[in-house]
């Protein structure tokens, strides 16, 4: 199949990582209670050899979840340690503070901010692309960026990597969030192709314009 994109579709590869960026800031502003916004949202098509320096060698906070279902491939987010735990200081009882590390329950939290943050996520995806994608249960780890995608299976084996990349900003809490996401390219192109650009575009930039306006 040809991986051809009509050129007036190629403004949906922006609006799904910004909807599925804008997803995210609702969810974390409303669970963790900071004030949230997508500071950068980009795509990069990389070779396979530069998406490890591209996640970086420091330690972070990784949560990675699997997409069972078209386009495939896995959705990553990344936090440093430091932020990981101003976030986890927000949902627990300053009992529960490890001062040194992070307590069994700072962890519960940090995973059930995950838990939420990637299904606001990928429902952001399926509204875009107007279709349903069910994923695996989200799994938290802590490394580099070569160790985390090795945690995740090494995944993807092949040349060229399609990557959509979104910075939020917690500014209030000096909170860095990314998002990473590793679509498999011909499906996301399958998915892309189906989309009729006469209606459901028009009819995205009327309910964006409602929205708007309200």
């Amino acid at each position: 199949m040809s991986l051809k994109v009509d050129v007036r579709k190629l403004e949906i590869f922006n609006k799904i990582a910004r909807v599925g960026s804008e997803e995210v800031a609702s969810s974390l502003s409303q669970m963790a209670d900071v004030d949230a916004e997508i500071e950068l949202s980009k795509i990069n098509l990389l070779d396979m050899e530069d998406v490890k320096p591209h996640l970086g060698t420091d330690k972070q906070i990784g949560i990675f979840l699997e997409l069972t279902e078209p386009p495939k491939g896995y959705v990553l987010f990344t936090l440093p340690p430091r932020d990981g735990k101003r976030l986890a200081r927000n949902m627990v009882p300053p009992s529960s503070v490890d001062k040194r590390g992070f307590s069994d329950m700072e962890k519960s939290a940090i995973q059930e901010i995950g838990n939420v943050l990637t299904s606001g996520y990928i429902d952001g995806w399926a509204n875009v692309l107007d279709t349903t994608i069910n994923m695996s249960t989200p799994t938290m780890v802590y490394g580099t960026g070569p160790e985390i995608i090795h945690r995740m299976g090494g995944w993807p084996n092949r040349d060229l990597v399609f990557i959509l990349d979104s910075q939020i900003i917690a500014n209030d809490t000096d909170v860095d969030l990314t998002v990473y996401t590793f679509p498999e390219v011909r499906p996301l192109v399958e998915l892309i192709q189906d989309i009729d650009v006469e209606t459901d575009i028009h009819e995205d930039t009327k309910a964006s314009e409602t929205l708007s306006s309200n």
